[in-house]
C-alpha cells in the first residue's frame, strides 16, 4: 500500500463503540500522528466513549456520531455523510468493521478508505487488509496493523488515557470527604461488566472486600457507572457489618466501603485510580483505564481471551483465569453458569494481593 504523505492533509478515523477497544486504538492514533505530524486528524465516535479520547494531543477534532439521535436511521446516516463531506477528508481509516460506516465514508466522498476487508464491505474500501484469524491478535495490534499499512511505526503498544489537574483535584477532594488519607492503602474494586458472564460473582467481591478491610485495613472503593449501583448495593449487603471478633461501633463504621459508582465520570474515575494502590476488575473498560495510567492491577478473566484483550501497562499486572470444563474463551454472552469466573475464589485473589504487598514492602527498603 503506497501513499503520498504530502497530499494526506485531512484524516478521519472511524472509531469503535466500546470503552476498552477505543483505548486499545490509542497507540495506533499516536503512531498516525507521528507519521502525519502536520495533518488534521479527526475521530468519528459515539457519545458514550467520547471521554476516552478527550484531551488527546494527537487529535484535532472529535466528531460525534449520534447514532441514537440525530444520525439514527437511514436519513440520519445520510445526514452524517453530508456533514463529513463538507469537511473534505483525504483519508478514512476504519477501525470499526461496520459495513454501514464504510458506506458513510464512501458517501462522504473520502477518496482513500482503509480497513479490514469483510465480504459485505470490501467494495466500499479502496485499500483492504485481510482479517486476522480469530483470537490470534491483541486488539492493540489489530488497530496498529491498520496504520502500519500506511507506513506508521507500530512499536509502542501502550495505550493512553489523558486526565487534567481538575480531575486529580476532584479525586483528592472526593477521597478526603470520604475520610481517606494519603497514607491509606486504597483498593478500587470494579464489579461491573458490559455482559454478565464477564462479572465475578457478587458474593466473591463481598468476601474479598471483607478480607481487605478486616486483614489489611484497606480503604475499599467500589467503582463503576450509575448502572452498577444496584449491583454494588447487593454486594455491600452481603459484606460483614464489622470486622470479625469485634463489636465496637467505631469498627463497624470503619468496615464500610466507599461507593464511587455513579458519582464520577471516566476522567474523575481515572483521578481516583491515580490515588489507588491496586485496582481489581474483570475484563472491562475501567480495568484498561487503570492499566493505561500505570496502576497495579489484578484482572479477573473468564469467557474472554487474555491474548486478545489482556491489559497492557507500566504497572504490575496479574491476570487470573482458571481452567474449567468449558471452552475458554467462549464469548458466550448468554452463559448462565459462569463457572470460569466462579472458580476464581476470594482466597485466590487475596493471596495475589498479599504477594503485591510483599513486593511493595521489599521495594520500600
Amino acid at each position: 500500500m503506497i501513499f503520498d504523505i504530502w497530499i494526506i492533509m485531512r484524516i478521519l478515523i472511524v472509531e469503535v463503540n466500546w470503552l476498552g477497544d477505543v483505548l486499545f486504538s490509542t497507540p495506533a492514533i499516536k503512531a498516525l500522528r507521528k507519521k502525519f505530524p502536520d495533518s488534521f486528524i479527526a475521530c468519528l465516535i459515539v457519545p458514550r466513549v467520547g471521554e476516552i479520547l478527550e484531551g488527546s494531543p494527537y487529535i484535532n477534532e472529535l466528531i460525534i456520531n449520534d447514532e441514537k439521535g440525530l444520525h439514527s436511521g437511514f436519513w440520519g446516516k445520510l445526514r452524517l455523510a453530508k456533514e463529513l463531506r463538507k469537511k473534505k477528508f483525504d483519508l478514512a481509516i476504519l477501525f470499526h468493521r461496520s459495513s454501514t460506516r464504510a458506506l458513510i465514508a464512501y458517501l462522504a466522498g473520502i477518496p482513500r478508505r482503509v480497513g479490514y476487508a469483510t465480504w459485505k464491505r470490501r467494495f466500499l474500501l479502496t485499500d483492504c487488509l485481510p482479517m486476522p484469524k480469530k483470537d490470534s491478535t491483541h486488539r492493540v495490534d489489530y488497530y496498529l496493523d491498520i496504520v502500519k499499512a500506511l507506513g506508521c511505526d507500530s512499536e509502542d503498544r501502550l495505550y493512553e488515557f489523558f486526565t487534567t489537574e481538575e480531575d486529580v483535584r476532584f479525586a483528592r477532594d472526593f477521597l478526603a470527604a470520604e475520610g481517606i488519607a494519603r497514607s491509606d492503602f486504597i483498593v478500587c474494586l470494579n464489579p461491573g461488566g458490559n455482559w454478565p458472564p464477564k462479572r465475578w460473582p457478587k458474593e466473591n467481591f463481598a468476601g474479598l472486600a471483607d478480607k481487605l478491610i478486616g486483614s489489611e485495613q484497606a480503604k475499599v472503593v467500589f467503582c463503576g457507572s450509575q448502572n452498577d449501583r444496584e449491583l454494588i448495593a447487593d454486594i455491600v449487603s452481603q459484606m460483614s457489618r464489622q470486622p470479625e471478633g469485634s463489636s465496637l461501633p467505631s469498627d463497624r463504621q470503619s468496615h464500610q466501603p466507599i461507593i464511587a459508582a455513579g458519582r464520577t465520570n471516566l476522567k474523575q474515575l481515572a483521578g481516583i485510580f491515580k490515588r489507588a494502590d491496586l485496582v481489581i476488575s474483570g475484563d472491562s473498560g475501567p480495568l484498561h483505564i487503570a492499566a493505561s495510567l500505570g496502576r497495579d492491577i489484578i484482572g479477573l478473566f473468564g469467557p474472554t481471551s487474555v491474548r486478545v484483550s489482556g491489559p497492557l501497562g507500566r504497572g504490575k499486572i496479574k491476570i487470573m483465569q482458571k481452567d474449567s470444563d468449558c471452552r475458554i474463551p467462549c464469548y458466550d454472552k448468554d452463559c448462565r453458569d459462569n463457572l470460569c469466573m466462579q472458580k476464581i475464589t476470594p482466597e485466590d485473589v487475596f493471596s495475589e494481593i498479599k504477594d503485591f504487598l510483599a513486593v511493595k514492602k521489599n521495594l520500600s527498603f
